[in-house]
Formats: C-alpha cells, sequence, structure tokens
C-alpha cells in the first residue's frame, strides 16, 4: 500500500523567509518560493522576525486587503497597500510598513494551498450557518468563510475526512481565536492568541466532534464561533498520510527528549502546552535549516523571534523534543501540527533521502 500520495509536499505548503526592500509607499517586493513545485498561496501567515510587530494572516477568500493578528482577540482590519497579490509561486508585499515590507528586515511567510481562490457557496438552511469554503482534498484543508445564525448548526467543511485542527476567528468583533484540536476531546478548545491551559467549553462547538461532513457550531451564547449574524472565517485541517498529522505527545523533562513520530520530515511544527500556562511555539526548517532548531515565534505574542533555547530536532520521521522545559516540561501534554519537507515513503513505497 502506497505511504503518501503527495511525494512533493511543497506543492501544498511552503515557508518563504525573506528580507523586506520597502522605503517608501510604492515599493513592491515579489517573494518566490523555492519548493520543487510552484505554490500560489490560498493561507498566508507573515510575520516580521526582528521586531514587535504583529503577525499578519490573509487569505484567498478575504482577499489582499483584510488581515488578522494571531496574537490579539481584535476585529479584522482593511488595509491597502501592504499585501499586492496571491501569485503563481510565492506573494508579493509592497509599502515600506514594518510588518510586511521594512527596508532590510527579515521576514517568514508560511503559506498553504486550497482551491486557488475559488469558493463553493452554501446557504443557511435552519440554524445551519451560510457562507463558503474553498477546500483542497488532496492537502485536507478548507477555508470557510460564514455567517452565524445564533443557534447549534452545522456547516460542511468538504474535508476528506473529519478535521482534527480547527481554528476560528469572529471577524468583526473583539472575540478570542477558539481553536480546537483533535486531542482535546468535544469539550475543551484552547485559544490562539492566548497561553491559557486547555479550557473547557463545550459550547463553541455544542459538546460535538466534528465528522467526515461537518463542523458543528454553538449559540450566541458563544460569539467566538456562532453569534447570530456575526462574520467568521475558520481554517480546518484533516490529516493527509505522508503531508500531516495533528497529535499529542507527554514531555520528558529531559534534552534527550520525547520524539514524536509523524511520518515524515517535517517543514513546519506548531506546539501548545494543555497542561499549564505557555505560549504556542512555531518551529520551521526555513529558519533553522539545521538541527538543533532554535529559531522560534509565538503566535500569541507579537514579540520577536527567539534564538536563545534549543528545541526540536527535525529527522526522517519525526521531531525530537531537545529542551528539557517549556515545549517539554515533563508530565505535561503538547498537542502540535505539523507538515512534511518530504515524506518517510514515497508513494510507491520507496523512502525518501533525509535532508
Amino acid at each position: 500500500m502506497a505511504y503518501t500520495n503527495i511525494d512533493d509536499p511543497s506543492a501544498y505548503f511552503q515557508t518563504a523567509i525573506y528580507t523586506g526592500n520597502g522605503d517608501s509607499s510604492d515599493d513592491t517586493n515579489a517573494i518566490t518560493n523555492d519548493g520543487n513545485s510552484n505554490l500560489k498561496p490560498d493561507f498566508l501567515w507573515i510575520k516580521r522576525r526582528d521586531y514587535d510587530n504583529g503577525h499578519q494572516l490573509a487569505d484567498s477568500t478575504r482577499g489582499v486587503t483584510k488581515f488578522l493578528g494571531s496574537e490579539t482577540v481584535a476585529a479584522e482590519v482593511t488595509v491597502s497597500g501592504r499585501l499586492a497579490s496571491f501569485d503563481t509561486d510565492g506573494f508579493t508585499v509592497q509599502s515600506s510598513s514594518g510588518a510586511f515590507n521594512a527596508e532590510n528586515e527579515p521576514f517568514v511567510g508560511w503559506q498553504w494551498k486550497a482551491n486557488a481562490g475559488t469558493t463553493t457557496a452554501f446557504t443557511e438552511s435552519g440554524n445551519n450557518p451560510g457562507g463558503t469554503r474553498q477546500t483542497n482534498t488532496v492537502a485536507g484543508f478548507s477555508i470557510i468563510s460564514y455567517t452565524g445564525t445564533g443557534a447549534p448548526g452545522n456547516i460542511a467543511h468538504g474535508l476528506p475526512s473529519a478535521p482534527e485542527m480547527i481554528i476560528f476567528k469572529n471577524r468583526g468583533t473583539t472575540n478570542v481565536w477558539a481553536t480546537w484540536h483533535v486531542s482535546l476531546g468535544d469539550d475543551y478548545k484552547l485559544e490562539l492568541n492566548g497561553t491559557g491551559a486547555k479550557d473547557s467549553d463545550g459550547s463553541f462547538m455544542n459538546s460535538t466532534l466534528p465528522d467526515a461532513t461537518n463542523i458543528r457550531v454553538g449559540d450566541s451564547n458563544n460569539p467566538n464561533t456562532n453569534a447570530d449574524t456575526g462574520t467568521y472565517i475558520c481554517y480546518a485541517w484533516s490529516p493527509i498520510q505522508g503531508y500531516s498529522k495533528f497529535g499529542s505527545y507527554v514531555g520528558n523533562g529531559s534534552t534527550d527528549g520525547t520524539f514524536v513520530y509523524t511520518g515524515f520530515k517535517p517543514a513546519f511544527v506548531m506546539t501548545k502546552n494543555t497542561s499549564a500556562t505557555d505560549s504556542w511555539v512555531i518551529m520551521d526548517e526555513k529558519r533553522s535549516p539545521s538541527n538543533v532548531a532554535n529559531k522560534y515565534l509565538l503566535p500569541n505574542t507579537s514579540g520577536a523571534e527567539g534564538t536563545n533555547f534549543d528545541m526540536f530536532d527535525f529527522v526522517s520521521n519525526g521531531f525530537k523534543c531537545r529542551r528539557a522545559t517549556s515545549q517539554n516540561t515533563s508530565g505535561n501534554t503538547f498537542i502540535y501540527m505539523a507538515f512534511a519537507e518530504n515524506p518517510f515513503t514515497t508513494s510507491t513505497g520507496i523512502p525518501t533521502t533525509a535532508r
């Protein structure tokens, strides 16, 4: 049996690191990916690495002028002249904005491919919200935009299997980034903008696990997912063998830390301690191309990139914790989402060369 249907993960996820060139409002900066395949991003997450600028999350459903910050509960902002376009193999930023293109400053852009900006509409029906989705069934990724009904309802996600990572944001109000992960069960959530441990909150998904067809959302008592007439964006991923993995591990408090099997060499890993107060952490192989990976960014803060802690080894079939605390605290449970640089075994059953 083939191990993966995705022999080249760069067709669906890539990290770009770039240097800003903006010294005026007219400057543009075309960022071209360097993966084996072209990738036109549908979900783009930009962060300036050396300074206290906020995270900038944009997608092709909302368009190039709409941004949200993962570190804040703030509503969506509309700003032109920052992100010019989603391109055939990358994206173009413009102006001298410190958060996108400050001259001579380092940036990172994480990119996921959905459906090239083409959406499918679904209509409100009873308590079920209406909106649009663009789904990539090969990569297991869906961007869902919808309007809340204020009563428990279903949203068809279009994915090939039940999603295992879902991030919701109310675009119009100051509500948290309600985040669900398969390891939490049906009555708990995390907040992408916060440091808190898992929080008992059955109302945001109506105490119902997502299934192969639907994501369940609650009622107006929980405006994070389904306030009446509220406007929402939702990013949902289902696991694809050899390309993406959503799981958990228990820390052992040692620099010879827990090994986490993913079935591929990771290109990107985001983790969160669910047992205790601690930051989310994002690591990637472009900013840390050799082990031990030590360049980290925190989605819940606008702070600059940290380099003062060895975090993980990225190996051919997973990642190994190399810090005795934080993302490997003894006895604490951590959730993760990971995307591949290259699969451990190709679709033809041949082991890939570790890189």
